[in-house]
């Protein structure tokens, strides 16, 4: 709207320069006024031949005879001038004289002006108000009518939870005679990328109602009260269409526990969350209005949003197990040429990812096999995208790389897929290269974890001790001396695990089965017990891993050898290398 408002000065300011340039061409050109001398002037006023005389302070005067001609003759000044003129019988004027082809431009450019700062005026005042208009929400009904369950793959569990709600927008009368409401609120709670905001959609596609999609960061301003009023506002939106469904994402954003302080640096995200808490209190069942909100932290969530009447039920949107990750994959596969893709393989490979992380997984195997002129999408385009998405590009200059780095990266990365082979033989290892990435790795060792529910304590100890294992080749073959910072991300990893084990998961000695995050708020100085159990787990598991490698040197030096020669080994080869007999 104020675009539009915009192009409308444009006219005023198009016709004023046209009427600057008409009045340039008259005064330039042969339409200027004649002169003659003061003599003549005379002589015209002797004979009764002028008829008026615009007499002004400039030097020069305008005469109009009475044949209608015009000319420009010298003002005498004199005192009695205009007394002798009307002696004369001449109409005397002492106002400047304009020629009739001036008065359309002049006029016309004046009128322009005035319009165009009236223009001015009012865009300033329409700024002004819109920017004291903090409070100002704008937001629509998004398209869902053609998105449904069948476009959402996966997640049969939440759609089932989900199911009843979509009926309820449908026929509210089937429920009311049995006396159930409909639950208010929705809570969506789950690791990122798992679908949350596609399932609210669905919902609201199903049931073939608006969808409205906010953010929790939209309602967060600096304005106290800005918060509030655009909760209410986006409320007030959904109503005047009866029946629809509120989505808000990452609610913990306005959501967060209360700390009960009087300070006033909470107090805008308080009244927010005091606004959408009225709102859900303040609408009935008949209304039709569903709120489904997102979230990855549901213990950071007021216990006021999650009490029934709110927010009445919590669905956990997880991550995909084996058979929801093949209809995914299918899904995102529809209607893209397909060359022989093993979707089952395909499927067992990309344990732990999240329906977003799939989606990103073909979409780049589709654009490696456009890169390659391909016909269809095949396993090697899906192959090669499966290392990008976990590792990033292999770099394609490695001239800079010597020598020794080489060798440094392939006793590193040997010595992770060697214990990954020994200690945790059910975890596929599918690739193991010496290339540096673009996301910072020298090289990298792919392992295909086992698809369960829980990882109990011998298989994250052991998952430290296959952490470890490229610093502890590096240790045995080039001495503590010259260990490198290749190790960085590992020990990181296998410093969050370890940490984990002892203050989350109820698996140390100095915590027991106490965890630390519920232990935040009281004052105790165990963290200095903490710190060593922690050191000594990871000390003791680093021994215990050197005797395992020290044991294995000659199976050590053999992959290594082979990378340093092919960069690059797949699964095949690398359990040819240690053969089953020798494991």
């Amino acid at each position: 709207m104020n675009k539009v408002k915009n192009k409308y000065i444009l006219i005023p300011v198009t016709i004023s320069i046209i009427s600057l340039i008409i009045l340039g061409i008259i005064n330039f050109s042969g339409l200027n006024t004649a002169s003659k001398q003061y003599l003549y002037f005379r002589k015209d006023v002797s004979s009764n031949l002028v008829d008026e005389v615009f007499v002004t302070n400039s030097p020069k005067i305008n005469v109009k005879l009475k044949n209608g001609t015009i000319y420009q003759t010298d003002n005498p000044r004199l005192d009695n001038f205009k007394e002798q003129l009307l002696e004369a019988n001449v109409q005397v004027s002492e106002t400047p004289y304009f020629p009739r082809a001036e008065i359309l431009p002049i006029a016309s450019l004046v009128i322009c002006i005035i319009a165009s700062i009236l223009m001015m005026i009012k865009s300033k005042a329409f700024g002004a108000k819109k920017a004291f208009a903090v409070d100002s929400l704008d937001v629509n009904p998004e398209a869902s009518a053609t998105f449904d369950f069948n476009s959402v793959a996966g997640n049969e569990e939440a759609k089932e939870s989900v199911n009843d709600i979509v009926d309820f927008l449908k026929n509210p009368e089937k429920y009311s005679r049995y006396g159930a409401r409909m639950p208010k609120g929705i809570i969506l709670y789950g690791e990122p990328g798992t679908g949350k905001t596609l399932l609210a959609k669905a919902v609201a596609g199903e049931a073939k109602v608006p969808f409205y999609a906010m953010t929790g960061s939209d309602f967060v301003q600096i304005y106290v009260g800005v918060g509030a009023s655009r909760i209410r506002q986006l409320f007030k939106k959904a109503r005047t269409n009866g029946k629809a469904v509120i989505f808000i994402d990452e609610i913990d954003a306005i959501g967060k526990k209360r700390s009960g302080s009087t300070s006033g640096g909470s107090d805008e995200r308080d009244q927010t969350l005091n606004a959408l808490l009225t709102e859900m209190s303040g609408f009935n069942e008949k209304e039709g209005i569903v709120v489904i909100a997102a979230t990855n932290r549901l213990d950071m969530l007021d216990s006021a949003l999650l009490r029934p009447g709110r927010f009445d039920r919590h669905i956990e949107i997880s991550l995909p197990d084996l058979c929801a990750r093949k209809k995914i994959i299918e899904l995102h596969l529809e209607n893209k040429p397909l060359g022989k893709i093993d979707i089952e393989d395909l499927a067992r490979k990309t344990v732990y990812f999240s329906g977003a992380k799939l989606e990103n997984l073909i979409n780049e195997a589709a654009i490696i096999a456009c890169k390659d002129q391909s016909e269809f999408i095949e396993d090697s385009h899906i192959d090669k995208a499966y290392s990008i998405v976990l590792a990033g590009h292999e770099k394609i200059n490695r001239s800079s790389i010597n020598e020794k780095d080489r060798k440094i990266t392939a006793f590193h990365e040997a010595g992770h897929a060697l214990l990954s082979l020994k200690l945790l033989p059910d975890d596929k290892v599918s690739k193991v290269t010496i290339i540096p990435s673009t996301k910072g790795a020298g090289g990298y060792t792919l392992s295909i974890p086992q698809d369960t529910m829980y990882q109990n304590k011998d298989y994250i100890k052991k998952k430290i001790m296959v952490l470890l294992g490229g610093r502890l080749a590096e240790d045995l073959i080039f001495s503590k001396d010259f260990i490198t910072t290749g190790a960085y991300s590992d020990l990181k990893e296998s410093t969050t695990l370890v940490k984990n084990m002892v203050t989350q998961y109820g698996m140390g000695d100095s915590l027991g089965l106490l965890n630390l995050s519920e232990l935040s708020n009281i004052d105790c100085t165990i963290g200095n017990d903490i710190t060593l159990e922690c050191k000594n787990i990871l000390n003791s598991l680093y021994e215990e891993a050197k005797t395992l490698l020290t044991s294995n040197l000659n199976h050590l030096y053999m992959l290594s050898e082979e990378l340093l020669d092919k960069e690059t080994l797949l699964s095949d080869e690398i359990y040819k290398i240690v053969s089953s007999d020798n494991l």
